[in-house]
């Protein structure tokens, strides 16, 4: 999920290709005469570092281009910049083979591509090759244009993707591209398989409507009544506060990065542990129902709820009780990262050495875990339409945006984002495990959905809402682009900014040692370095830390750090914020 550490992670760019002309600067020298490059047709480069090829491009505005570097034998960093030199689009983090770069562009003009040696070794050289591989304009087509936005995933050495269109109980499209595992050469298909990540909510929330329609819960009651090992806070979090991300409890996958656990690197969380997280918070982080923050730890004790309410595995029971009377054959909840899935995508992350294969995130049942395919997505969304598995009152319910404690509401229901695209309601989640990305989107009003997925890292799921504006485009509106009708601001707002903590490095020396979280049982170390307050975790190495906007304050490493005196002002301690899990103590011990 996360990037190399020395590289740029990719992203789709809107820019167009025509003529790539290779110009090689290395100081004032030139590199020899251009070279107009045609589909298909190869050009070869060398670089050292410090050196850039530069290849530049007249095209006209909504063009469509593919291109890829073959990495030969060096490792490439792909840049490209609009008419006007601004940067529109960085393409890396595969160090050898094949590369590709793929966009549009929004406007007509002389565009470049810029090859340079990633990293920082001095001595980096090496060769590339450079292919255009598709010029032509933006598809109008949906077909055409799904074939043009999943083109940079297609292919024989790339993990791939999958999408699916439906409407009406029709198939609309259903194709898959690239590959579903790397190491035996099998291919993408309709039917693979493949970890949907957190797109998995819906799943376990649909699980509890279950049981409350069976009588065996109700969204109202108190969690410890299910679970109770868990503590008594001062406020009672109800089961209906799990599904909706307003329970108020810390948000475990944060938390645990935080005590040097490295999720993208294999290190293992084991379900009990959720509990056991729980357990150690001293208080909530809100009180229930009165604030959103998508939550993890939440989802896994809703499916810890639903076992202790049937007796089964959480596997089991969606087996017996939702994929098996559905048909869904493709479909399971995988309940640990070693349990087998038949014909299953691995999930890949470009590295340095290639793509790497990665697994998935240990304790992600009930947050995540299922495996589907995009096939069994229709299927599902389809007893969405006409219920044979639970009820239509439950479905609703599900769908409709829960209401805060102050009357606001959160644009989310049961597992599931409320909201509407082109004038239509759109019900939808997307997913990410640590490689695997989806995305799943159904439009009641229309009876029509869309899923993509995939297992490529660098893929971005929300391509799904384009193509659902292409296949659906009789039904919606049209919709302003972003920034046309929003101006420039308030100015207001600018006069209002602060000038940063600007701290001396005798102020610095204050926050100086070693302190530890009786919570999360973890020390950290700071150091004053060359001006710099910096963090040292065991696990997480160092991190040069930067002042924030109010004394005291520090972040860096993805966390944030509030420091804490006592009334001589001596630092005693600070709290620790990271993304969705605020304010962990930890103490001075020296």
């Amino acid at each position: 999920m996360m990037p190399v550490a020395r590289r740029r992670p990719g992203r789709h760019s809107p820019f167009a290709l025509w003529a790539l002309v290779p110009i090689l600067i290395a100081g004032c020298q030139a590199w020899g005469q251009t070279t107009e490059l045609q589909p298909g047709r190869m050009v070869t480069g060398a670089l050292d570092q410090g050196e850039t090829a530069r290849y530049t491009i007249d095209a006209d505005a909504n063009e469509f281009i593919l291109g890829e570097v073959d990495q030969v034998s060096l490792d490439v960093d792909i840049r490209i910049l609009d008419p006007d030199g601004e940067q529109i689009g960085r393409f890396g983090g595969l160090g050898q083979g094949m590369e590709r770069f793929a966009g549009r562009t929004s406007s007509a003009g002389t565009h470049t591509v810029e090859l340079s040696v990633a990293g920082d070794d001095a001595s980096a050289s090496g060769s590339y090759e450079i292919t255009l591989l598709r010029h032509e304009p933006v598809a109008t087509d949906p077909e055409q244009l799904t074939d043009q936005l999943m083109a940079r995933f297609d292919g024989d050495h790339t993990p791939g993707a999958a999408v699916q269109v439906w409407r009406d109980g029709s198939t609309l499209y259903s194709k898959a591209y690239g590959m579903a595992d790397l190491t035996h050469g099998v291919p993408f298909t309709p039917e693979t398989s493949t970890n949907i990540g957190s797109t998995s909510k819906q799943f376990t929330a649909f699980a509890v409507m279950l049981q409350q329609e069976r009588g065996l819960l109700s969204l109202d009651d108190d969690i410890r009544s299910h679970i109770p090992e868990l503590p008594a806070f001062a406020e009672t979090i109800q089961v209906r506060h799990l599904l909706t991300h307003t329970s108020g409890l810390r948000e475990f996958l944060n938390l645990m990065r935080m005590t040097g656990r490295l999720l993208n690197q294999g290190d293992w969380i084991d379900r009990s542990e959720i509990i056991d997280i729980v357990q150690r918070q001293p208080a909530l982080q809100n009180d229930p129902g009165a604030e959103y923050n998508y939550n993890n730890t939440a989802f896994g004790l809703a499916a810890a709820i639903v076992e202790r309410t049937s007796g089964q595995d959480f596997h089991v029971f969606m087996e017996e009780n939702v994929f098996g009377p559905l048909g869904m054959t493709a479909s399971m909840v995988r309940p640990s990262p070693r349990a087998i899935v038949p014909n299953r995508s691995e999930g890949y992350t470009p590295s340095p050495g290639g793509y790497r294969q990665i697994g998935d995130f240990g304790a992600a049942v009930g947050a995540g875990a299922v495996y589907a395919s995009v096939a069994d997505l229709q299927t599902w969304v389809e007893n969405y339409a006409s219920p044979q598995v639970g009820t239509r009152a439950s479905i609703d319910e599900m769908m409709t945006s829960f209401v805060l404690n102050n009357g606001d509401e959160t644009g989310y229901g049961y597992g599931l984002s409320v909201g509407e695209q082109g004038g239509l309601k759109r019900v939808n989640h997307g997913g990410s495990d640590v490689a695997h990305r989806s995305m799943l989107a159904y439009y009641p009003e229309i009876n029509a959905g869309i899923t993509v997925q995939s297992n490529h890292a660098q893929f971005n799921s929300s391509v799904a809402f384009e193509l659902a504006a292409a296949f659906f485009g009789d039904a919606m509106e049209e919709e302003e682009e972003e920034g046309d009708a929003a101006g420039g601001g308030d100015p207001a707002d600018e006069e209002a900014a602060t000038e940063p903590w600007q701290p001396t490095e005798d102020d610095l020396a204050a926050f100086a040692g070693r302190f530890f979280s009786e919570e999360i049982e973890t020390f950290y170390t700071f150091t004053v370095e060359g001006g710099d307050l910096v963090r040292y975790q065991r696990r997480l190495g160092n991190a040069a830390l930067t002042p924030g906007d109010d004394a005291d304050t520090f972040s860096g490493g993805g966390t944030a750090f509030a420091f804490e005196r006592d009334r001589n002002g001596e630092v005693i301690g600070f709290y620790l914020s990271s993304g969705r899990t605020r304010d962990v103590r930890f103490g001075r011990v020296r």
